[in-house]
């Protein structure tokens, strides 16, 4: 797919799709993984489910992570990670008939010395040029709304091998009305790289030695960002003493990382 551009390209991105009211967009996660100095490119495809000749355009912004976890949007350029200027949009700005696909062309073009991961959204919005549609007619508040979808895009560079992860304060959160035991941990992101973190709960029975591991949790974790888990465990697990561990892995040839606290069932 447009490999006469493509420098040392080896990108993956989630092929996700979003719906919105009258088109949709996939993929809407991009994650591209240049190099300083190197241009990477995808395709991004939109579909028009209105029954009227519609306008899209697409346009950049950024985000914060915020201490919970949510993203807060503001304008492109603002955030000290933002890749929104590297990137463009081909052509970014179409007109297609009703149910028509097309695909535009996401370019990313990474500065010289600029090897830290980076992220931006791009937002694929319909106009509000088409005063035709009866729906609009019908909006007594006289507002016209207007869809827009939000593609997410990840840039970290191959040479960026700063993958770094902690996992603390790990503490039971079980309520007597739980039907499960429940526990609470933190996975901070202390490197570079944007991590997948896998938590596991592991538990071991002081008394036999036992071990039992539990369903994992995973989540994105981006560099500087703080993510809670909670983990759980069948109350039938039986009583006893045991050491409870959750434990950290976010591949990358890293190594485990855990926390225990010591626990006693009742």
């Amino acid at each position: 797919m447009f490999k006469n551009i493509l420098v040392g390209i080896s990108f993956l991105f989630l092929s996700q799709t979003v719906l919105s009211q009258d088109f949709e967009v996939a993929p809407v996660v991009i994650n591209f993984n240049a190099n300083p100095g190197e241009i990477q490119q995808t395709t991004v495809t939109i579909r028009n489910h209105a029954n009227i000749k519609q306008a899209y355009t697409f346009n950049m912004g950024d985000f914060e992570i915020q201490a919970d976890g949510t993203k807060k949007r503001i304008a492109a350029g603002k955030s000290d990670r933002s890749c929104a200027h590297w990137l463009t949009v081909t052509p970014s700005f179409i007109e297609m008939n009703p149910n028509e696909e097309r695909e535009v062309k996401v370019l990313i073009t990474v500065p010289q010395g600029e090897n830290g991961s980076k992220w931006c959204y791009i937002y694929a919005q319909a106009t509000s040029e088409q005063k035709e549609n009866p729906v609009d007619k019908q909006l007594a508040t006289g507002i016209l709304i207007t869809p827009r979808i939000a593609i997410l895009v990840n840039q970290s560079p191959k040479s960026n091998l700063n993958y770094k992860g902690t996992i603390a304060n790990l503490k039971d959160i079980t309520e007597p009305t739980d039907s499960v035991y429940r526990y609470s941990v933190d996975v901070k992101n202390t490197g570079d790289k944007i991590i997948e973190a896998k938590v596991q709960l592991t538990i071991a029975n002081m008394k036999t030695y036992k071990e039992t591991k539990f369903e994992n949790d995973m989540q994105r974790v981006y560099p500087g960002e703080t993510r809670n888990f909670i983990l759980t465990m069948p109350k039938s697990t039986g009583k006893g003493k045991y050491a409870v561990a959750a434990i950290l892995d976010y591949g990358h040839g890293t190594n485990l990382e855990g926390t225990q606290i010591l626990v006693d069932l009742k």
